[in-house]
């Protein structure tokens, strides 16, 4: 009789390697949105290798740093002209480590004048490449979709409307949903939002937001807390908050409101919390742009304003750039004017008061828009993090037989 332990056994199989993703995020928002895409990874690949640029969130998920993300994070074009020599050397390096490293897929979040360009030569060696959060092509310049596609195998929009723009491209883009619609509540808590800000539970309350960068301050500032003053001449009693982004941003708000014909404005300026502000709000007086949408998510009436430099509203125009009718974020997503959009030189003191006042004269409007608000945000609660996990992890290879890895470059 054979011994069952002389039977010859069938070789086993090694293991496959884990997962290897890397991930490049240039400002806070990028680092918060890879930090939850890595942990959604981890929960399916409990050995995934993470490496890249990234921040305090990113690393807290279990990402290697190669560089920090604050590196990346320049604002404004003479900011951007001063540090472009130590950026190009940056991504010339990171270009080398990771054709080096050899990533299963590689994953550039927003960030795309310093991602795209990576992107494309890591596409060009043969590793496959993500492109999470799509420029605003649904406003400016659609046909920029052809080229996204040429750095990216897959983009990975916030909004619905977007995966349509780069299909008529031939770009596989897939809507993954918004985070912030996960992170605020479907009914937000007035009531608690002003107990935070010690606020009177029954008076009107205005929160203005000019914007979060000095630029935007400098055009907006003044016409915002002007319409702000006008509002507060014709309803007796309100409250005025306007959060400031940062100390830069306080001191160029404080600045305009030391004018003498502030001084009778009952207002207070935040340092930050500019979620809790809209919240507690009754309506907002805002520059467009992503706080629109927390705006929307906060489920606050609002009045949009804008204004960009005369001389590049005059190009925009000449050449036509701006390809939509709609530039706020509700009513892109809405696909109609639920909110007042006042641009350029409808961007006036007047005209905003004009459509402040409204939202508060007519409780039956601030009424209406609380179903259309709820439905934009189911809309965009699709459980980001993990849809974005799904759609990364479907472009990495197949495991291939032992043996059959080739082995990094040194």
């Amino acid at each position: 009789m054979s011994n069952p332990d002389s039977r010859i056994q069938p070789p086993q199989r090694a293991a496959a390697p884990p997962l290897r993703v890397a991930l490049v995020a240039g400002e806070a928002s990028g680092d918060l949105l890879g930090a939850g895409l890595i942990e959604r990874l981890r929960a399916s690949h409990p050995d995934i290798e993470c490496v890249g640029v990234g921040g305090d969130a990113m690393r807290a998920a279990g990402m290697t740093t190669w560089y920090d993300a604050s590196e990346l994070a320049v604002m404004g074009l003479s900011e951007v002209l001063r540090h472009l020599p130590r950026l190009l050397r940056l991504r010339r390096a990171l270009r080398a480590r990771l054709l080096a490293w050899r990533p299963d897929v590689f994953v550039g979040i927003d960030a795309p004048d310093f991602n795209l360009g990576l992107e494309r030569t890591l596409k060009q060696h043969g590793i496959r490449t993500v492109h999470y959060v799509s420029p605003s092509i649904w406003a400016w310049r659609q046909g920029r979709a052809a080229k996204i596609g040429r750095s990216a195998d897959r983009v990975l929009c916030l909004f619905p409307t977007e995966p349509p723009i780069y299909a008529a491209h031939g770009v596989d883009a897939r809507f993954v949903g918004h985070p912030l619609a996960e992170m605020l509540a479907l009914e937000p808590d007035r009531d608690a939002a002003r107990r935070t800000l010690a606020l009177d539970g029954d008076a009107p309350v205005l929160a203005v937001l000019p914007g979060s960068r000095l630029g935007e301050i400098a055009r907006l500032g003044d016409v915002f807390l002007d319409a702000a003053a006008r509002v507060a001449a014709a309803l007796p009693g309100l409250r005025v908050i306007v959060p400031a982004a940062n100390a830069a941003c306080r001191a160029a708000i404080d600045a305009l409101l030391a004018q003498p014909r502030f001084s009778a404005l009952d207002v207070r300026v935040l340092d930050g919390q500019a979620r809790t502000a809209m919240v507690a709000s009754d309506v907002v007086l805002l520059a467009s742009g992503t706080a629109t949408l927390e705006a929307l998510l906060a489920k606050r009436p609002m009045v949009v304003g804008y204004r960009i430099a005369p001389s590049t509203a005059f190009v925009v125009r000449l050449l036509k750039l701006m390809k939509v009718d709609r530039y706020s974020l509700p009513n892109m997503l809405a696909g109609r004017t639920i909110v007042p959009e006042l641009i350029q030189e409808d961007c006036t003191p007047e005209r905003l008061a004009e459509a402040v006042l409204h939202w508060f004269d007519d409780p039956a409007a601030r009424a209406a828009l609380q179903p259309v608000y709820r439905d934009l945000h189911l809309q965009l609660r699709q459980g980001a993090s993990a849809s974005a996990a799904e759609a990364v992890a479907q472009l990495a290879p197949p495991a291939l037989p032992a043996g059959a890895y080739p082995e990094p470059a040194p």
